[in-house]
């Protein structure tokens, strides 16, 4: 099922939200777009010589991208879209380069997949967290192509899935906004209760914990990846509710930090780097940079090495890889509080700290992780499937 056809209650998720109308039914996608094609040559290695014609996501003339959004949302797509221009820079030469804007998760994602396979792609990266299973039934009909998905949490023979792990630099804007905040009290603007989500809900609040072991994090959820009105709105509620540092989990940005920003509290980012929409409240945020895992997809597929390789399966990367990165920090960001987040960091690159070591609790004190317990990264998203102590707000049914 794609994530624009589930059904999510409309429970409210603050009091006083229930007059609210946020959790509306999505609106409709836009019409697909495809950016400008780089120019089609023979395919080849951007660095080595061409692959055998019968290794899966070989032989092709092009390799595709398709985005759920715009590319320029200063988010999500955004991110997916800088990381295909660095797959742009290093093979354009020898691989047509195919992009899809604005492409909805059902079967339109289909279409679109096998419009670029007729153009000559044997790659396609699948970027949004819907595409997986139209990626599936795709990948079913051609075994001679490789299909990546973004955030997905199973694979096929010639379907694998990567992602980062997000929730490690969204802990340390946790720390940020817990340090920064006047109240104690933050919100988390959220699509869909997903697993991704609910990790980066639960990484926030564990991190402004840490620092105010007071705070709270009051989240609603927009069933939308990108609705601006909803997104105003959701601010509105949170600010009237007495919060001062609002973050987000949607896949367009800009409008939450503009609306905080407007509103005179603090924001958090996440996706892209926000810091020039809000001069005065921007604290920091948690960005991608897929660049160089895209291009080495890439690279492993046309050496015709994609079978047995680590993608060929279930694939994270974090902070160590480069993949997730903490966003600049805002002017108001104190020099102490970025020292305390630069070292806290920096335990988590030597490998001495997760924030997800037991014991965590839901928020009915059930201990979902055990006292000293770390959990591997595919297990702790596979097993998100609550919200900690300290979140205001339940999950929509």
């Amino acid at each position: 099922m794609s994530m624009q056809q589930l059904s999510i209650s409309r429970r409210s998720v603050l009091v006083g939200f229930a007059a609210m109308s946020l959790l509306a039914a999505c609106a409709a996608p836009a019409t697909p777009t495809k950016a400008p094609d780089a120019p089609a040559a023979a395919p080849a290695s951007a660095t080595t010589a061409p692959a055998v014609a019968s290794a899966p996501g070989t032989g092709g003339t092009a390799i595709g991208f398709i985005f759920v959004g715009p590319k320029d949302d200063y988010g999500y797509n955004q991110a997916a879209y800088l990381g295909s221009k660095a797959v742009e820079d290093k093979f354009g030469k020898n691989l047509k380069i195919l992009r899809a804007e604005n492409v909805p998760e059902n079967e339109e994602a289909e279409r679109v997949m096998e419009n670029m396979i007729q153009q000559g792609a044997k790659i396609i990266f699948a970027t949004s967290y819907g595409h997986l299973d139209p990626a599936i039934n795709v990948a079913k009909r051609h075994p001679d192509v490789v299909f990546v998905h973004q955030g997905g949490a199973k694979h096929t023979a010639n379907v694998g899935a990567y992602f980062g792990t997000i929730w490690q630099p969204v802990y340390l804007s946790g720390i940020a906004a817990g340090k920064m905040s006047k109240t104690g009290k933050l919100g988390y603007i959220v699509a869909f209760p997903i697993p991704q989500t609910l990790l980066n809900i639960n990484a926030f609040t564990l991190g402004a914990q840490s620092v105010n072991p007071n705070a709270t994090t009051t989240v609603v959820f927009t069933a939308n990846w990108c609705d601006p009105a909803k997104q105003t709105e959701a601010v509105k509620t949170l600010v009237a509710a007495g919060v001062d540092v609002v973050t987000q989990h949607q896949d367009c940005a800009k409008t939450i930090v503009e609306a905080s920003e407007r509103a005179g509290i603090m924001s958090v980012g996440y996706h892209a780097d926000g810091s020039p929409l809000a001069p005065k409240g921007w604290l920091t945020g948690s960005q991608w940079n897929w660049g160089n895992l895209y291009s080495d997809i890439v690279q492993t597929i046309v050496d015709g090495k994609w079978v047995g390789s680590k993608y060929d399966a279930i694939y994270r990367e974090g902070f160590k890889e480069g993949v997730v990165e903490l966003s600049p920090f805002g002017a108001s960001v104190t020099d102490d509080v970025k020292k305390l987040i630069n070292d806290k960091k920096q335990t988590m690159l030597d490998g001495k700290f997760n924030p997800f070591t037991g014991p965590i609790k839901d928020q009915d004190g059930k201990v979902r992780i055990a006292d000293g317990v770390q959990l591997d990264t595919v297990k702790l998203e596979a097993e998100t499937t609550y919200l900690v102590q300290g979140v205001v707000g339940a999950l929509p049914k």
